[in-house]
């Protein structure tokens, strides 16, 4: 396992409670979408980032994480590995702790600017799913029920 990929990093991660979507889509069906609605629930703070939406989910959105006012502790990132050393900048002048890129969002140039100016990088996991893995139990639409079932053998 990479150091990208410790399971320390992703813990650590987890911890934090303020995460910006970069690419969050208004669309339902979309997984940057999916992914943010489920990590409100499960009690982080969320913040929208996507240039063409003033809010979504009753939630201000960002033009880019350099329009954020206030630091955020991890960028999550759902857009084309080209935009990640931009992300990466504005990532580490807004003093993020994390930079989460998503499953296929590889740019080896993006994690070396976020790890030059300190931030720690995720690189190609799925946030939702290793909160699952290591926080919560998933349910099959993705939220935890907090309870555990099984039948009985007869």
């Amino acid at each position: 396992m990479s150091e990208h990929q410790s399971i320390d990093a992703i813990k650590a991660a987890l911890a934090c409670k303020r995460i910006a979507v970069v690419g969050f889509s208004p669309n339902a069906l979309r997984a940057s979408h999916y992914v943010g609605y489920y990590m409100m629930r499960h009690g982080y703070e969320v913040i929208p980032v996507n240039p063409r939406e003033d809010e979504i989910l009753g939630l201000k959105s960002y033009p880019s994480v350099a329009d954020i006012p206030e630091p955020v502790d991890v960028v999550d990132v759902f857009r084309d590995p080209s935009a990640v050393p931009e992300i990466a900048e504005e990532s580490v002048a807004n003093g993020a702790r994390f930079l989460w890129l998503q499953y296929n969002v590889i740019s080896p140039e993006g994690v070396a600017i976020a790890e030059a100016g300190g931030v720690q990088c995720i690189v190609d996991r799925c946030m939702k799913v290793e909160h699952a893995r290591y926080i919560g139990r998933m349910h099959v639409l993705g939220f935890n029920t907090g309870v555990v079932s099984a039948k009985r053998p007869v």
